[in-house]
């Protein structure tokens, strides 16, 4: 299993239960094949420049250990999201 980290970006305008729901659908996602380290949501910030009109979004970052084929998993889950506004998935381990 590798180290891995994900930040990725809702629409601050989301209603909380909705925005809970999106977090533990990513987080259920990195659950079924890999282990959830960290959570740590950021709250509502001003965005480093407008994307879609918008400039507030809600930022989470999770830390998390999985194999291979897990990010591109939730890659694709990312895209397919309306509400993400931007994600990022980094391996820790990578030289």
């Amino acid at each position: 299993m590798r180290k891995y980290e994900t930040m990725f970006i809702l629409k601050s305008n989301l209603e909380e239960e909705k925005r809970n729901e999106l977090i533990n659908k990513f987080k259920s996602i990195i659950e079924t094949d890999g282990q959830i380290t960290s959570v740590d949501e950021w709250g509502n910030r001003k965005l480093a420049y407008e994307i879609n009109k918008m400039n507030d979004g809600y930022y989470v970052l999770i830390n998390f250990m999985a194999g291979a084929d897990l990010p591109k998993e939730l890659d694709r889950n990312f895209k397919i999201s309306d509400d993400v506004i931007r994600h990022l998935i980094v391996n820790l381990e990578a030289k």
